[in-house]
């Protein structure tokens, strides 16, 4: 086998196939039992080279990843950013080869500490490592993480424990383990690699508990067509498709949900129908729907409010470049826009928001993409006892992409042990456990409503208290354990 992968165009495939493989382990295809095997092909194809071929096969893995897992880009841009095609597919290219760059770190820090008895802890700790660089550079992309497709693995434990982060390293590190005892035919590597999986089956997913009295909810999804919705008739059907659905359904329920920008309005605009709405609804209940806001300077807030007893809002603090800002606007202002938003640049919330509250829940918000960046949702969840994301998945049509979406909402329910409430436009709409299974779920593509009932939750997780920074110094202590000893590997031949 060594010599066999020691071939440059068998190693640098067999990196573009273990990327493509990763890609099944997420929803809808949920084989995460191949993100070890994905992980095991990674670590060989990536043995015996120098910076450069690792650089190149990091690269290429990259390339597998993105372009099968996040080829739903290319719906964005093209069905609804009123791109042709052949442009269309020149910038999602550009975007999967962009990716693709990003795991070239781990495959470069792996490289500089290989070669030692430790070189499955460091790769590990390189891949968590390159994970985290993601999730932040240039405004982060924490799409397709290892740990993300483990929401029911026998992993998901470590999920309240350190996060993605932590069950992306378990993953890794699985991976290594088992390509390290096959290379070198290592038998006894599997009793770590068992114990690994095993470990996990033996802590709680549970940290925090039930507390309160139930909370009826009804999350309403209008599924309107986006390419007329922000039309004078787009918008009467808002209103009508939006009434009709929540004095037929949310009559009873404490708390009604409507999705982001559920009425393609500004809030000065919708708010007489919405205070018409809360009208219709129970003295005590409460209504929340994302909208679009303008302050006194004429700066837009993709946000979200509530009317009723306890009235709030929620302002969306990490926006998503090119689709709701334009990065570095003074030089790039001639630059088109990929995404038709109407509203030009939107301005950021604060990252102190608080809770919006109802009926003794205390949800911490996240609106659409914040959903996917773990740290931010656990910094909600902290002074939260509920979580809830809205969000307007039609972008993405009938691509992978919503589920993929949906499948990294319930891991930030398991990570926090909250339960979330999930409002879309036109599917996966949700309520998700605090061990971050569907409790209940609204059927794709199609106007419903889903009726069900939360609590609050009282205690935090582990992660919930620390973040990732724990998991985060796990990895590089395992990254510089390979180092060192391959430094001190290299001492000893030269004395």
């Amino acid at each position: 086998m060594a010599s066999l992968l020691q071939r440059r165009g068998v190693s640098s495939l067999l990196a573009l196939l273990a990327g493509a493989l990763t890609t099944l382990t997420f929803a809808p295809f949920n084989v995460w039992g191949l993100g070890p095997l994905a992980m095991a092909a990674f670590y060989l194809a990536l043995q015996h080279v120098n910076v450069r071929q690792a650089l190149w096969r990091g690269w290429l893995f990259g390339v597998g990843l993105f372009g099968s897992g996040a080829s739903w880009v290319y719906v964005s841009i093209h069905d609804y950013g009123n791109t042709g095609g052949p442009l269309a597919i020149v910038l999602t290219v550009l975007f999967i080869i962009a990716m693709a760059l990003f795991v070239m770190l781990p495959a470069l820090l792996y490289r500089l500490a290989a070669n030692s008895r430790l070189d499955v802890v460091a790769f590990a700790g390189a891949w968590a490592l390159g994970e985290a660089f993601r999730s932040w550079a240039f405004t982060g992309f924490p799409w397709l993480f290892l740990g993300s497709a483990h929401v029911s693995s026998p992993l998901a434990s470590l999920a309240p424990l350190g996060g993605v982060y932590l069950v992306s390293l378990a993953v890794a590190l699985s991976g290594a383990l088992l390509a390290r005892a096959l290379l070198s035919r290592r038998w006894w590597l599997f009793a770590p690699l068992a114990a690994l999986w095993l470990i996990p089956m033996m802590l709680p997913t549970q940290w925090a508990r039930p507390t309160g009295d139930d909370v009826t909810v009804s999350l309403v999804q209008g599924d309107l067509p986006q390419l007329s919705k922000w039309t004078p008739d787009g918008q009467r059907d808002a209103i009508n498709t939006y009434f009709g659905l929540t004095r037929q359904q949310g009559l009873n329920s404490d708390l009604v949900i409507w999705p982001e920008t559920a009425l393609p309005m500004l809030e000065q605009q919708a708010m007489p129908f919405l205070q018409r709405v809360q009208s219709t609804l129970p003295a005590d209940s409460t209504l929340m729907t994302g909208i679009m806001q303008r302050d006194q300077t004429g700066m837009f807030y993709n946000s979200m409010i509530a009317l009723g007893d306890t009235p709030g809002q929620y302002r969306k603090a990490h926006l998503v470049p090119f689709g709701e800002y334009l990065p570095l606007e003074p030089l790039l202002g001639g630059l088109l826009k990929i995404f038709n938003i109407p509203m030009g640049n939107i301005g950021a919330g604060g990252n102190d928001q608080p809770p919006l509250e109802a009926h003794g829940l205390r949800l911490g918000v996240a609106i659409c993409y914040e959903i996917v960046y773990p740290d931010l949702v656990r910094q909600r969840a902290e002074s939260a006892n509920a979580l809830v994301t809205i969000s307007n998945d039609t972008w993405f049509g009938h691509s992978i992409g919503p589920l993929q979406h949906m499948q990294m909402a319930q891991l930030r329910a398991l990570e926090n042990n909250r339960y979330l409430l999930r409002a879309t436009n036109n599917g996966m709409t949700a309520i998700v456990a605090p061990d971050g299974t569907v409790q209940e779920e609204a059927p794709r593509f199609e106007p419903a409503v889903l009726n069900g009932t939360v609590r609050a939750m009282e205690g935090m997780t582990p992660f919930t208290r620390t973040g990732s920074w724990p998991t985060l110094l796990l990895a590089l202590l395992m990254l510089l354990c390979g180092g060192i000893l391959r430094a001190g590997q290299h001492n000893t031949h030269a004395h």
